[in-house]
């Protein structure tokens, strides 16, 4: 008599979201035909998916009806050449969703934004596309397996380090290809998931609603060649893609993307303090694409004379039409600030 056949567990929830939908009321006969085993063998198989949450049973124990549980998981590797980002979302992923309909926006958002950046961007061959839902929360990743979205930034702007991409990205409206892209769509999509993540060239950049801010990392990436972005949303989350969008705009009197918030410590590499000329001016590139400029101190103890005036006086003086705040700072750096600003009204 032949053993009974062994199956991996992750071999069928990989694929389970997408069976029980196409095969309601013949699940069992599926997996006896794709996997060669007896009915009892599927059955405990399928007994064992409904009580981890990845099915629900309906109808008569002798002719059951199952669906998607609470567990969801999809993934898709597709060519990126000829590829357009509203395709997989509609034929493939939307409708094993079980989401709040605000959800489902900031999902759909951020869906087709990171594939279309993977697809006009990444000058890779194909992308890799996983989506995973429990009864909590929503992951979505995204990756390709290109030149890595900080190499690009880097190589196109002429950057020093690809460090300086990260803060460059955390700002807004950063693109290498002006004609096709405003260079909103991985600010907005960041602020709208609770937490986003890139993780391309040996760095990592994360942007948290629960942290206090954005940080980044050195070390290896899954893709070291390519861009791996991951984003988490709450089920229950009330945020809507409006609300995001709303935050950095002055409507009703300006519906432009006029507003910022710089996380300051981004701007420190390593142990380093933030006390140059040099490193002011690293940081107040494209400052002058927006009307209004949060500058959050939060996790930067303090900042030097040079570094203050070239920001807080220099800077102000020559853009009179960009109004710098900082936040979240403190004693040592208002002090500075005031220092800077006084100084500039003195002469």
């Amino acid at each position: 008599m032949a053993a009974p056949r062994f199956i991996a567990f992750d071999d069928l929830v990989r694929q389970v979201t997408i069976d029980v939908t196409e095969h309601p009321r013949d699940l069992s006969r599926l997996y006896c035909d794709r996997y060669q085993i007896s009915r009892v063998t599927a059955n405990r198989y399928i007994q064992r998916l409904e009580r981890e949450g990845w099915i629900s049973r309906s109808g008569p124990s002798t002719h059951p009806v199952y669906a998607p549980g609470f567990m969801r998981r999809v993934s898709a590797l597709l060519p990126l050449p000829g590829l357009e980002e509203d395709s997989p979302w509609e034929q493939t992923f939307s409708r094993y969703l079980s989401v709040p309909p605000n959800v489902r926006n900031i999902v759909h958002h951020g869906f087709t934004e990171m594939l279309n950046n993977a697809i006009d961007h990444s000058q890779g061959r194909e992308v890799f596309i996983f989506m995973t839902q429990d009864q909590t929360s929503l992951r979505l990743v995204v990756s390709d397996n290109g030149v890595g979205v900080f190499k690009k930034i880097t190589d196109a702007l002429g950057l020093a380090d690809r460090r300086q991409a990260i803060f460059e990205l955390a700002k807004g409206k950063l693109t290498t290809d002006p004609a096709k892209h405003s260079g909103e769509g991985i600010f907005f999509t960041s602020r709208m998931f609770d937490s986003f993540a890139i993780d391309a060239n040996n760095l990592y950049f994360s942007h948290d609603d629960a942290a206090p801010h954005d940080w980044l990392l050195e070390e290896p990436g899954i893709f070291p060649d390519g861009t791996t972005i991951r984003m988490r949303i709450a089920l229950d989350s009330t945020r809507t893609a409006r609300s995001v969008f709303e935050q950095y705009m002055d409507a009703p009197e300006d519906f432009g993307f006029n507003k910022t918030v710089v996380p300051m410590k981004l701007a420190q590499y390593g142990d380093e303090q933030l006390i140059s000329r040099s490193q002011a001016k690293r940081l107040i590139a494209r400052f002058d694409r927006f009307k209004r400029v949060m500058l959050d101190f939060e996790g930067v103890a303090e900042i030097g004379q040079a570094f203050a005036d070239e920001l807080f006086r220099v800077y102000a003086r020559e853009h009179p039409d960009v109004d710098l705040l900082p936040v979240n700072y403190s004693e040592q750096i208002e002090r500075m600030w005031l220092r800077a600003v006084n100084s500039d009204i003195g002469t």
